[in-house]
C-alpha cells in the first residue's frame, strides 16, 4: 500500500481553560491572607471595583441552602474545569445547619473592619510590623565586630568572604583548605582569621559542625575541661541514651553527668537563628463551627476573612456615557467583564468552601463530640462523592483553609486520614487515632514494664485494631518516641527529656 499525504477534516470537543477559569481556580486554592492581597491588587488595577462597606455582604450573598435556585442556570465555575458539574447542595439539618448570610445577620449600624488597611482600627495608626523593634541582621552584627577586630584590609576581605559563606544556622559549610583555594590565600592565614571570627558574638558562630559549635560556647563559658571535652567528643552516646558508657568515658559520677547534660542542653546549637525576624501571625479560620443548644452544629463562613467587593454600577454608567472612542469602549468592556467575573468567582469560592466544610463536619461528627479516638478514616473521594464535586476541587478547597471548632482550630486537610482495618473485619480506624492510642499506651507505661512494639501490636489487636509491627514503629518514630530499648535505659537512669 502506497503512502501519500492527504487532508482530513475532523470534528472534536475539548475544554479550553480560559483566563477567567484559571483565575477562579487560583482563587479557590488561595489562603485568606493571599486572597486579601490578591483582591487589593485587583481593586488598584480595576477602577470599576470598590470595597463593599455596607456590611451586608451583598456581593457574595447566596445561601448554600438555596444554591439550587440560581437564576442564571450556570454550573460551578471551578468544578466544570475539574471534570464534573456542581449539583445543588443537600444539607442534613439533623446534624449540621449552615449560616451563609455572609454578614447579613450583623447589626445595621456595625462598621466592618477595613480588610485592606494596615491592620489597625484607625488608618492613621501604624500596622503591627511597623511597631517592631529594629533588630540588626546577623551580617551587620558580624561586620561591626569584624571592623573592630581586624585592621588589615586583606584580613577584612577574607573575613567578609567567610561571613558571606555562613548558612542560616550560623555554620561555616566550607573547610579552611577549600576557602584558601578559592581566595588564593594561605591556609594558615585563613585558619588564623577564622579563629578570630569564632570568638565573635553570638558564641558558637562559624563552627563547622555541632561538636565545634558546642565547644566554642563552652570555651566562652570557661567550662571546656577534659571531662567536658570527652563528653562533646562522644555526644553520640547521649543521643543513643547510653549514659553508663558516656559516664565511663568522661570519668565522672552519674550526678556530675546529669549536670553536664544540663549545661549542654542550655547551649544554642543554631546560634544564628536568634537574628531572624519573624512575626507570629495568628491563624484566621475561614469557617467557624459552634454548637447549638439542641446538640446540632452551626457552620458559617468567617466574615473577617471574606473580601467584600462589588461593581460600582453608578460609576460604570457615568463613564459609559462619556466613552466615545472605540479603544475606550473596549477597555471599559474588558474591565467590566473582569470585575463581574471576580465578584462571581469570590462568591463561588465562599460557597464551595462552606459546602466542603459542612460535609467534613458531618463526616467527623463523632470526633467533635468525643475526641481524637473517634476520628473517622476519610479520603478526598468520600467528600467529593457526597457533595458531587471532583476530588481536585475538594483538594484545592482544603489547602491552607482552617476551621474554628469547639476542639480548636484545624486545617481542613487534618480531617483526611489513612484507614487501618479492624481486627473484627468490620469498620476501620483512623491512622491519626491509632497514633494517639500508641502515644497514650507509651505515656502510661511504667519504668519496670516498657512496652515493646510487639506488645503494643497485641494491645491494639485486643482493642480491635489490626496493625503491623512495622506500622507501629513508623507511627512511633513520627511521634519522636524512642524505641523500647532507649526508653528502658532512659527510665533506668532516671534521665527524662525536657
Amino acid at each position: 500500500m502506497a503512502l501519500s499525504p492527504r487532508l482530513d477534516l475532523r470534528q472534536s470537543q475539548s475544554l479550553v481553560i480560559t483566563p477567567q477559569l484559571q483565575q477562579a481556580i487560583k482563587l479557590l486554592q488561595l489562603s485568606s491572607v493571599e486572597l486579601t492581597a490578591y483582591v487589593e491588587q485587583e481593586l488598584q488595577s480595576n477602577p470599576l471595583l470598590e470595597v463593599d462597606e455596607s456590611g451586608d455582604g451583598s456581593a457574595l450573598t447566596e445561601s448554600a441552602g438555596n444554591a439550587d435556585e440560581r437564576s442564571d442556570g450556570e454550573t460551578s465555575l471551578i468544578d466544570t474545569v475539574d471534570g464534573q458539574d456542581e449539583a445543588p447542595v443537600q444539607i442534613d439539618r439533623g446534624i449540621v445547619e449552615d449560616d451563609t448570610s455572609l454578614g447579613a445577620d450583623q447589626d445595621a449600624g456595625t462598621t466592618d473592619t477595613n480588610l485592606w488597611g494596615s491592620g489597625g482600627y484607625d488608618d492613621d495608626l501604624p500596622g503591627l510590623e511597623q511597631t517592631l523593634a529594629d533588630t540588626p541582621d546577623l551580617r551587620s552584627h558580624l561586620i561591626q565586630q569584624l571592623n573592630l577586630a581586624l585592621l588589615d584590609p586583606a584580613d577584612r576581605f577574607v573575613g567578609n568572604w567567610l561571613i558571606d559563606q555562613l548558612d542560616e544556622s550560623g555554620y561555616l559549610p566550607i573547610d579552611v583548605e577549600e576557602a584558601a583555594s578559592q581566595l588564593g590565600a594561605e591556609a594558615a592565614e585563613v585558619a588564623r582569621i577564622l579563629g578570630v571570627l569564632q570568638g565573635f558574638d553570638p558564641s558558637g558562630i562559624f563552627a563547622r559542625d555541632l561538636k565545634e559549635c558546642l565547644r566554642l560556647q563552652l570555651e566562652d563559658l570557661n567550662r571546656f575541661d577534659p571531662a567536658m571535652a570527652a563528653f562533646i567528643a562522644n555526644i553520640e552516646l547521649l543521643a543513643n541514651r547510653d549514659l553508663n558508657k558516656l559516664r565511663e568515658v568522661c570519668g565522672v559520677s552519674m550526678d556530675d553527668l546529669r549536670d553536664m547534660i544540663s549545661e549542654v542542653r542550655a547551649l544554642n546549637p543554631k546560634p544564628a537563628l536568634q537574628f531572624e525576624k519573624s512575626v507570629n501571625e495568628a491563624v484566621l479560620p475561614d469557617v467557624v463551627m459552634t454548637a447549638r443548644s439542641d446538640g446540632t452544629w452551626r457552620v458559617e463562613l468567617n466574615h473577617e476573612t471574606l473580601p467584600r467587593v462589588l461593581v460600582n454600577q453608578s460609576y460604570v454608567a457615568t463613564i459609559t456615557r462619556s466613552a466615545a472612542k472605540k479603544e475606550e469602549k473596549a477597555f471599559l468592556s474588558e474591565r467590566l467583564q473582569s470585575a463581574n467575573w471576580l465578584v462571581k468567582a469570590l462568591h463561588q469560592r465562599a460557597e464551595t468552601i462552606l459546602k466542603v466544610a459542612i460535609e467534613l463536619v458531618k463526616q467527623q461528627d463523632m470526633f467533635f463530640r468525643h475526641g481524637i479516638t473517634h476520628l473517622k478514616p476519610l479520603i478526598l473521594r468520600n467528600v467529593a462523592d457526597a457533595i458531587e464535586m471532583h476530588e481536585s476541587t475538594v483538594s484545592r478547597v482544603t489547602t491552607n483553609k482552617y476551621i474554628s471548632t469547639p476542639r480548636g482550630i484545624f486545617e481542613l486537610k487534618y480531617f483526611f486520614t489513612q484507614s487501618l482495618p479492624s481486627a473484627s473485619g468490620e469498620g476501620a480506624h483512623s491512622a491519626e487515632a491509632v497514633r494517639y492510642r500508641i502515644k497514650s499506651l507509651i505515656d502510661g507505661e511504667s519504668a519496670t514494664e516498657i512496652l515493646s512494639d510487639d506488645k503494643i501490636v497485641e494491645m491494639l489487636r485486643a482493642n480491635g485494631i489490626e496493625v503491623a509491627r512495622r506500622t507501629v514503629a513508623k507511627y512511633r518514630d513520627s511521634l519522636n518516641i524512642p524505641s523500647s530499648v532507649q526508653r528502658r535505659r532512659q527510665k533506668a537512669t532516671g534521665f527524662l527529656d525536657h
